[in-house]
């Protein structure tokens, strides 16, 4: 009675750990892998065995920048079963990363969290971080913007945000065409499965008086949304550009 006692308040409990076949993925492409769940001093029933892809975002609170957990998706795998005193079993999954699951660039770490439902005992947690590659589409934006028009990708990181819960934020630094008409240019991506649409931020350089004036009223910074399909990226980076430059020079 002890033992069950214990196991309850999540002492001498099951143990989980989630073995990824692959920790190098991209967006669209299927995790694989299997948990590995181990009894504890008791036997236990275990209803449900979940996986969360997590990540993590900067958020401010009373003028203090606080990194916050961020789940991006969750999938629940097996069904309930029961796991005796030192038993050991497998279970394998697979599901699909989620085309909007932020590349780990910068300070970017996403990774998958194991949990399991044990009736009135707390959950035993496991964490595997995963390497995220751009999904296609966003890395030829990331490479028209880098490698033809010649902004230099200067920080990335996740941050808080009210409307969408979390953004990821790419800011580069003009480093060729547009060094003489920008301070500087931040991205964001939202993801969608035919395309993308990307919110750029442009921060103008001041010139002259008025620039000045702007710059100091904080008035230089525009937003545009440019949105690419499917279609469109796989034409390539060079037509890509073209398009990212025409959006940008409305702006210069």
């Amino acid at each position: 009675m002890l033992k069950k006692w214990l196991a309850s308040v999540g002492i001498g409990g099951a143990k989980v750990d989630t073995q990824l076949e692959n920790d190098e993925l991209v967006p669209g492409e299927e995790v694989r892998g299997k948990v590995v769940v181990e009894g504890g001093n008791t036997e236990q029933q275990i209803d449900q065995i979940h996986l969360f892809l997590m990540t993590e975002a900067v958020r401010e609170i009373d003028d203090k920048k606080v990194r916050e957990d961020v789940k991006l998706d969750s999938f629940a795998i097996g069904e309930s079963f029961t796991i005796g005193e030192g038993e050991t079993k497998e279970i394998d999954f697979q599901f699909t990363l989620p085309v909007h699951t932020p590349p780990t660039i910068g300070k970017t770490d996403v990774w998958v969290q194991t949990g399991l439902d044990v009736p009135n005992a707390i959950d035993p947690k496991d964490r595997d971080f995963i390497q995220v590659e751009p999904h296609r589409n966003m890395n030829t934006v990331l490479e028209a913007l880098t490698n033809v028009l010649g902004f230099r990708l200067r920080k990335v990181e996740m941050e808080y945000s009210k409307r969408y819960r979390y953004v990821q934020e790419f800011e580069f630094l003009p480093s060729s065409e547009f060094r003489g008409d920008l301070d500087e240019l931040e991205a964001m991506f939202f993801m969608r499965e035919d395309g993308l649409d990307a919110v750029l931020q442009v921060d103008r350089r001041a010139k002259g008086l008025g620039g000045l004036f702007a710059e100091a009223m904080e008035i230089d910074e525009s937003y545009a949304r440019v949105s690419f399909t499917s279609t469109e990226t796989d034409k390539g980076v060079n037509e890509v550009a073209d398009k990212l430059r025409r959006t940008i020079e409305k702006f210069t």
